[in-house]
């Protein structure tokens, strides 16, 4: 058996190694899939709850907002209590929410379950990512975090699939019970398998965890809000947010115990990956509510058509994430992610090109290629951050990371409202216009992010 020591370094022996992977897969899986599933049985839910269409809204905003706004306190809170222990007390809470949630009866308590569903997805990811680097050695992350993301994809793929089902065929609050087995048995692996942890940080940064919180909270909220709320209102969260924002900076200079250690920005590797991070997020979340509308609106395709046409971007995300996290432990991580970032450009930019009548194969080949860029780019970018942060700032890292994807997707559906907002909405002759608009804007922000990504090449901060 292998020593505390050894396993820092090596990872933990086999078969532990595989058990402490499936309690983090399981509890990817089960966020993923719930983040994803919740949303086709909204009309469902209003009507069997007796509420608005626009008050069932709260069951998908709490959940996002929640863990938007606490992403960074978990990270900090998971590096003082423990890794492993707050994994596993993240794994308890995300299941005995999910019983909450099919056990509710009433519109606020189901709201109330889901913001601490949101809370518990925040410990999952935060620290979840970071659990990788101690279970398995340097030389796997690469596989290891290509697994993941197909995890992730399929969990996402499934979700709006499995939802209609079981809205069809049984009721929503079974939505929420198939999280429940899942979440036992990634509690049996978590406490048999993830051990002890060896190092805790100390103190805690008060004044960091209200300003990001509310910060990010506002901001999520603002986004989330537009088109339903009033301009004014929306912008005066904004402001704040940003206020907020600067207000945390500033004490993050100052902090004896800073929630988010400013240091992990010294590695300019790791402060590229996280730039090229953030602007994949925004173009990705950009498309993915972008095509319903163009598919609807534009082409006036069916859902179930719909449904189908997107089909090959969580597909090819799966087939080429575990290839991509194979190829980074043979070839330099920061290449093979660049090119999934150009391939990913290259799939928005031929969705800018549409004819005016265009076939489902038309789409499907465009789509495709957008998946497959975003598989091979996101195991290598992940890989490399996390192999360009010290070992005592991994849950940081991981807190960084899962910000980056909820802040960026956040963004990136609030930049398409605006492009609606500012065509005046989706008819008439600017309906036709908007799929060219909504995507020149995702691939040029797509074009950022691949010469972030570049610059760590080109600027000799990576062997050639």
């Amino acid at each position: 058996m292998t020593t505390t020591a050894e396993a820092n370094e090596e990872g933990f022996e086999i078969p532990r190694r595989y058990f402490a992977a499936a309690a983090i897969l399981i509890g990817v899986l089960m966020s993923s899939l719930d983040s994803s599933i919740v949303n086709i049985a909204l009309p469902t839910i209003a009507a069997d709850l007796e509420v608005s269409s626009a008050s069932v809204i709260w069951v998908a905003n709490g959940y996002q907002v929640a863990s938007a706004a606490t992403m960074l306190i978990c990270a900090s809170l998971g590096s003082r209590i423990g890794e492993r222990r707050f994994y596993t007390i993240g794994l308890v809470l995300f299941t005995l929410a999910s019983l909450g949630c099919a056990l509710a009866s009433t519109f606020t308590a189901l709201v109330t379950m889901r913001v601490i569903q949101g809370l518990s997805y925040a410990v999952l990811i935060s620290v979840g990512y970071g659990l990788y680097r101690v279970i398995f050695p340097a030389s796997s992350l690469g596989t290891v975090f290509g697994l993941n993301a197909l995890t992730f994809a399929v969990g996402t793929a499934l979700g709006p699939a499995l939802g209609g089902l079981i809205v069809s065929y049984a009721s929503w609050p079974w939505l929420f019970y198939i999280n429940i087995p899942f979440g036992i048995a990634a509690i049996a692996f978590s406490v048999v398998s993830l051990g002890e942890d060896t190092h805790k940080a100390h103190g805690f940064d008060v004044f960091g965890a209200v300003t990001s919180a509310a910060a990010l909270g506002l901001f999520v909220l603002a986004v989330d809000q537009i088109g339903r709320w009033g301009n004014y209102t929306v912008l005066l969260l904004v402001v704040v947010s940003v206020v907020l924002m600067y207000l945390f900076g500033i004490g993050q200079t100052r902090a004896k115990n800073p929630l988010l250690p400013l240091d992990i920005f010294r590695s300019r590797r790791y402060t590229f990956a996280v730039l090229t991070s953030i602007t994949m997020f925004i173009s990705q979340g950009m498309a993915l509510v972008a095509l319903p509308f163009v598919l609807q609106h534009t082409y006036a395709y069916s859902v179930l058509d719909s449904a189908f046409i997107f089909t090959p971007w969580p597909m090819t995300v799966a087939l080429c994430a575990p290839l991509a996290g194979r190829l980074t432990n043979r070839f330099n991580a920061t290449h093979v992610s660049s090119i999934g970032v150009l391939i990913f450009c290259l799939g928005m930019g031929s969705l800018v090109f549409l004819s005016e009548n265009p076939t489902a194969g038309d789409f499907l080949w465009r789509v495709a290629l957008c998946g497959m860029g975003y598989g091979f780019f996101l195991p290598p970018n992940n890989k490399e951050m996390f192999e360009n942060t010290a070992k005592n700032r991994t849950a940081t890292a991981s807190g960084v990371l899962s910000t980056a994807r909820t802040t960026g997707q956040s963004i990136g559906a609030a930049l398409v409202a605006v492009v609606i907002a500012l065509m005046g909405g989706l008819s008439g002759s600017a309906e036709g216009q908007f799929s060219v608009y909504v995507f020149s804007l995702a691939c040029a922000i797509s074009a950022l992010s691949l010469l972030a990504s570049m610059a760590r090449i080109y600027n000799g901060m990576t062997k050639i």
